[in-house]
């Protein structure tokens, strides 16, 4: 059974860079929302008590019943979870004489307390907070403290129980992995042996448990998450997994020839399924994102839903689902609100009669990578960017013709090529090229021209939840306008994305 870490989410932005530092402590942890409680069986070493938008002084603030786990296994509150546990104790918690917000020195620091091994007094930490406890009694001890408040860090007496005002998963703490380990290892008692490798070995026995001899249908898409999720499930069932790789006409220019060659050489089981004109025909005359969207969803599944039937006897659906779509589907306040819908193959299971299988749902995309670098996978699948399921049809702004589709392939071929040439793509999170339905005068030679605009976008990021526009050399940035202009029949002006996420999102649509 897998030792794990629970982190109970109340709502913080950082929660998922708690569970992110603690996987690469390489230690196993789950995000359940606090009025969801998982089981807590004799697999869970340890309880973390994220940060909350909320105040433990609001009636209506995030609780949980904390006595059912002490004497169980270490707790230890970050944030709101600290002042949570002090203020189920009696203590005093009161608003701050001024919010405290951006980096902090830790003074007082109690070295000699497990938590704090190996951090020093005047270590930088990260607060964020507008809440302060005022006071402790007796069973408590306060092991840190900074120039303005007086318990940056506390500990009941003769218990494994810890409260930190600050925020040591924020890169901003700078002993923050450190105090991370420290609860870890020292004070859980964990062993730090959750590898790729491991993983890769769990997951391909308990894959062959699950599947038997058993048929399954995945649909490819040529990233990196579905391409992971494919040969895990290979290494476990072999020719008993039939994966289908859809040509939606939407993709970048040459993209479906070389990835569909790419899967053979792998050794994958791969039908390859030209249906260009089913998703040109979806979306004639459709101009609003969601149309769009929604339209080639639903082509997909019917595309999907037609080639998987000529499969006999398939009983099984794989799909490459990671952590934070899991986490995000069980929301502390509830459903999120729609930004936009995902392009995946929700509805198919119920159509077509199929259970699930999801080998990386419990796997951040940093993670998959990893995972797909033990399993030897092609560093030209691995190093991908995100590419957006819908395709080149939501940086297509309007209506969608092929006409448009060969355009902007021309010019996305340019960018995508200039950034690897110039050893530049790896230091970008997400590329790509946006056809605007706007038309500007240039001018060619000695003619007048009215032709289409471009936009490139560059991104960089850790897991694209936020995102900062590339800094991309200007030189770089001259050379692809210039090329683009003279090659691209129909494009006479070239523009630079400067937005970040948020407010803007990566995507335009």
């Amino acid at each position: 059974m897998e030792e794990k870490i629970i982190i109970l989410d109340f709502g913080s932005q950082y929660t998922q860079l708690i569970a992110r530092r603690i996987r690469e402590c390489n230690v196993y942890c789950e995000i359940h929302p606090y009025n969801h409680l998982p089981e807590f069986d004799e697999s869970v070493k340890g309880l973390i008590l994220s940060g909350s938008p909320c105040s433990v002084r609001e009636a209506d603030a995030p609780n949980v019943d904390l006595d059912q786990f002490k004497g169980r296994f270490p707790i230890l509150g970050i944030c709101f979870g600290a002042q949570l546990i002090a203020h189920k104790h009696g203590n005093e918690v009161k608003p701050s004489s001024h919010r405290e917000y951006g980096r902090a020195l830790l003074t007082n620091v109690k070295s000699n307390e497990v938590l704090f091994k190996d951090v020093a007094d005047m270590s930088q930490v990260w607060m964020s907070h507008g809440d302060t406890i005022q006071g402790l009694g007796e069973e408590f001890e306060i092991i840190a403290q900074t120039s303005s408040i007086p318990v940056a860090a506390y500990r009941i007496k003769n218990e494994d129980i810890y409260g930190i005002q600050f925020h040591p998963e924020v890169t901003h703490s700078v002993d923050g992995t450190t105090i991370i380990k420290n609860f870890l290892v020292d004070i859980c008692g964990l062993s730090q042996d959750w590898t790729p490798e491991h993983f890769v070995e769990e997951s391909v026995a308990a894959l062959k448990e699950q599947l038997g001899d058993d048929k399954v249908v995945l649909g490819l898409s040529g990233g990196v998450d579905s391409s992971v999720a494919a040969v895990l499930i290979d290494k476990a069932i072999g020719k008993n997994l039939y994966c289908i790789f859809v040509d939606n006409g939407l993709l970048r220019k040459n993209e479906y020839e070389e990835v569909l060659d790419s899967y053979k050489h792998m050794g994958l089981n791969v039908i390859g399924v030209d249906a260009k004109q089913d998703f040109y025909d979806a979306l004639k005359g459709l101009k609003d994102p969601e149309d769009k969207r929604k339209a080639i969803g639903r082509t997909f599944i019917e595309v999907f839903d037609r080639e998987a039937h000529k499969i006999e006897g398939v009983k099984w659906l794989g799909q490459g689902t990671i952590y934070p779509d899991v986490i995000e589907s069980v929301s502390v306040k509830g459903p999120s609100a729609t930004i936009k819908s995902h392009h995946n193959v929700g509805g198919l299971p119920e159509k077509m009669n199929l259970k699930i299988v999801e080998p990386l749902r419990s796997l951040f995309k940093d993670e998959v990578r990893r995972v797909g670098k033990a399993l030897e996978i092609d560093q030209n699948i691995l190093g991908r960017h995100p590419f957006p399921g819908p395709g080149l049809a939501i940086r297509i702004l309007g209506d969608i013709t092929e006409e448009k589709v060969k355009v902007l392939q021309e010019v996305d071929a340019i960018f995508i090529g200039g950034l690897k040439e110039s050893g530049l793509y790896d230091e970008v999170w997400q590329a790509g090229v946006m056809l605007l339905p706007v038309q500007s005068v240039g001018v060619m030679g000695d003619e007048r021209t009215y032709e289409n605009v471009v936009a490139l976008r560059a991104v960089t990021s850790h897991d694209g939840m936020t995102a900062d526009w590339s800094r991309l050399p200007y030189d770089f940035l001259a050379d692809i306008s210039n090329k683009v202009i003279n090659r691209v029949k129909g494009v006479n002006r070239v523009v630079y994305d400067i937005s970040s996420k948020p407010p803007a999102t990566i995507e335009w649509e």
